[in-house]
């Protein structure tokens, strides 16, 4: 394990990567907009559960692989690729009145307060915790970034480099669960006090699969890093 000088060093470096938008943050602002902080947060805790699938990877040589195989690399690619289009398109062809405006409407709460009336299972939990995992486990950028980030914190003279790869690699991942909670509860504390965003939901289903679809192409294009 690094020294505590290090160590901060680290702590701080995951939470301004985990602060910078990019497909997990949108999941999960999506999800807490149109469905409540709990959705948001728990879309959050899918997204982690997905690293930890890449921490324990990268340590059993899996990542590595990923880094020096184009085979391997570009099977991954495509399926992290497919499945963020195939989510984009289903937010793009989300009917009107979805979202915050139809739970709004099931409670009898007039249109107005639809921000007040999301109740926290709006969204069925079980399926938005496993859509932000396998974004994250199809995406095989997540496990080249534990590649390349974790070991720059391990001393050379480790013991075991493997644990110190799972210990940081753990750490990093908890330290993201607050802020994943941070971005859950701006996105619902929005979605609660904004008029537009209660009046347009339905267009926040659009803008979002657009993003993701934009993300999936990003994937598709993108080169195996080293390559």
């Amino acid at each position: 394990m690094p020294d505590f000088h290090h160590l901060l060093l680290f702590i701080a470096a995951g939470w301004l990567l985990n602060l910078t938008p990019g497909p997990d943050v949108f999941y999960i602002a999506t999800h807490a907009l149109r469905s409540g902080v709990r959705a948001g947060i728990v879309a959050g805790l899918g997204i982690t559960a997905g690293c930890f699938v890449h921490v324990a990877a990268a340590a059993l040589g899996v990542g590595a692989l990923l880094a020096t195989s184009a085979t391997a690399f570009s099977a991954l690619k495509w399926m992290g690729a497919a499945y963020l289009v195939w989510m984009g398109v289903r937010m793009l062809r989300a009917r009107p009145g979805g979202g915050l405006a139809a739970v709004a409407r099931a409670a009898g709460a007039p249109a107005g307060a639809a921000g007040a009336a999301a109740a926290p299972d709006a969204a069925p939990l079980r399926k938005v915790f496993l859509g932000g995992f396998w974004t994250n486990v199809l995406n095989p950028k997540v496990a080249i970034f534990f590649l390349a980030f974790v070991p720059q914190f391990i001393a050379p003279g480790a013991d075991n480099k493997a644990l110190a790869f799972v210990l940081l690699g753990t750490l990093f991942n908890l330290n993201a669960i607050p802020v994943n909670v941070g971005w859950a509860l701006a996105a619902a504390w929005m979605a609660r006090r904004v008029s537009l965003v209660q009046r347009r939901m339905h267009w926040l289903d659009r803008a979002a699969g657009a993003m993701f679809v934009g993300f999936g192409l990003q994937l598709a294009l993108s080169e195996r890093p080293g390559a």
